[in-house]
This record gives structure tokens, sequence and C-alpha cells, in this order.
């Protein structure tokens, strides 16, 4: 590579560093991320224009025979790199048991890297670089969105004294599919009604938003007094914030 640049090398790296921060960056806003098309693209040319300053550099003197100063240019894409931390840090966001915005960080972490790519004349590295990104945020979000996984919700039923027995509501559980991961008993009015509260754990997909058969079964169910029902997220990167609070009323009879 040549240390010497022109400027139709520089126009041509940080064309190159826009479009793939914009292809990337679109997907951000698509999903309604906070850093988005332009902090993507903001990002990215950070990135590569470091690189080119350190390129434009490489030509200067490091250390004068009477100076303990030594430049080191490979400190602009360095110290790049340090900052993107801290910006990939604030993008990510806890909510009880929900982690999200880790995606949108490493898509931070990764345009910046592609960005130095570009910056520092490594055209079909930032190519390649770009293709596996467009492949990784689009193309495996669908086989995400078709891929089953873990699942968890509490069931809360109020069962009155003649009804349903305990094995009874197990095996409509298991016959749905769904595992039981706690299950707890509150007898009140002197036994004369249960208070069943269970966390059950099942795999289905995450468009599909029904809730397993056995609910339904307990809301048609005229022994069953009230059926609640509350979906828990486990891991939340690819899902929007779900709201917390007073399960969902299923059936309730008074």
């Amino acid at each position: 590579m040549s240390l010497t640049l022109t400027w139709q090398q520089i126009v041509i790296r940080l064309a190159l560093t826009a479009l793939a921060g914009i292809i990337l960056g679109l997907n951000r806003t698509e999903h309604g991320r906070a850093a988005g098309l332009r902090t993507t693209l903001l990002v990215t040319l950070a990135a590569s224009l470091s690189m080119i300053e350190a390129n434009a550099l490489l030509n200067s003197v490091g250390k004068a025979s009477d100076s303990f100063v030594v430049m080191d240019v490979m400190r602009f894409p360095l110290g790049i790199l340090s900052g993107m931390g801290f910006i990939g840090a604030g993008t990510i966001l806890r909510k009880e048991s929900m982690i999200i915005g880790v995606t949108t960080a490493a898509t931070l972490w990764f345009a910046t890297v592609m960005g130095l790519c570009f910056g520092g004349g490594q055209i079909w590295i930032g190519l390649g670089a770009l293709g596996l990104g467009w492949m990784t945020l689009w193309a495996l979000q669908y086989f995400e969105n078709i891929l089953r996984r873990e699942r968890r919700a509490t069931l809360a039923l109020m069962v009155p004294k003649d009804g349903p027995t305990e094995e009874a509501i197990r095996a409509a559980i298991a016959q749905a599919g769904c595992d039981v991961v706690s299950w707890a008993i509150e007898y009140i009015e002197h036994g004369n009604r249960r208070n069943i509260l269970a966390v059950l754990q099942w795999k289905g997909v995450p468009k599909d938003t029904r809730p397993p058969a056995c609910v339904s079964q307990f809301a048609q169910d005229p022994e069953i007094e009230k059926v609640l029902w509350q979906p828990q997220e486990i891991a939340a990167e690819a899902s929007r914030p779900q709201p917390q609070g007073t399960p969902i009323p299923i059936s309730a009879a008074e």
C-alpha cells in the first residue's frame, strides 16, 4: 500500500464508508433503535477518517533526534475503538430480567471496525465485512423469527374446593407441551378456595403470542373461577421491552 494518499483514494474510501454505514444504519432505524441511521453513519465515518488521517501521517517524522516525544499515528484508530466502547455501553439497557440494545452496540462496534478497514485502504476486506454484516442483520433475522425458543409465563388459577385437582391441572399443562418450573398454592376461606400460581415453560416461535391450549381449556372450565396469564420475557435483545405488571385476565367468574 502506498504511503502517499491521493484525493481520488480518499473520496473512494469515504464514499464506500458512507454506503456501508447507511446500509447498516437502515437496519437499526427500521427496528426503531435509538442508534439508527445517523449514529451508525457517523461512527463509521469517524473510524474511516481516523485511519485516513493515520495513513496521511505515515510519512511524518516520528521522533526528532533531540526529543523524547514519539508520534504514534496508530493512536488515532485505537482512540476511536476505545471511545466506541462508551457509546456502545450507552445503548445497552436493562429492565428487570430484560436486556436490550446488545445487538445495536455490537452493530456500532462492527461499523467502527468496518470503517477502519475502508479508511485504511483495505477495500475488499471492508466490502466483505459489509456483506457479512448485511447477512447477519437481515438474513439471519428471518431465521431467528422461525426458530423455536424457550418462553415462560405465569399462570394463576382460582379453583373452588370441589374444582379440578392439582394432578388434573398438571396433566392438562403437560398435555399442552408445557413444563412446570415452579408451583405454589394458597388456601383461602378455610380451604374452600385455592389460588394456584405456576410458572410454565415451553418452546415456541417469537411471533406466536397465543397462550398454550391449556389456558383456553382452563378459561372454559366452569369449575375454575378465575384464570390469569402473564407472559415473561427471558431474553430481549431481539424484541422491544414488554409492559410488566398485572397478569392478563383470561376469564373471571363471580
